[in-house]
């Protein structure tokens, strides 16, 4: 079953995050196991932003969770925010295409 994270930051700097994520992507080529990364920015709440993150499965998820870069990553993540992230993991029950 598919799976996909959302996490939701509040930060003034997010082309830091950007490049931070594109960092991390480059560290990870070969390994990872996210399939798409999407981030956007919340129009009605400034400085929020989405990353919407997903993965084949939970379990793809939970092994790209145990690299190393991605626990560095969340950590310098963490230093961006100028509030605590939010997380919401969700199994897909289905897509349609409309």
């Amino acid at each position: 079953m598919a799976f996909i994270q959302l996490i939701e930051i509040t930060t003034s700097r997010p082309d830091q995050v950007e490049a931070l994520v594109a960092e991390w992507r480059a560290q990870t080529a070969g390994r990872r196991t996210v399939q798409r990364g999407t981030f956007t920015k919340d129009r009605e709440r400034p400085d929020t932003y989405l990353q919407i993150v997903e993965f084949p499965s939970y379990e793809e998820a939970m092994a790209n969770s145990d690299l190393p870069e991605t626990a560095v990553l969340a950590e310098r993540l963490g230093q961006l925010c100028d509030g605590p992230m939010l997380f919401r993991n969700l199994d897909v029950r289905g897509v349609e295409e409309m």
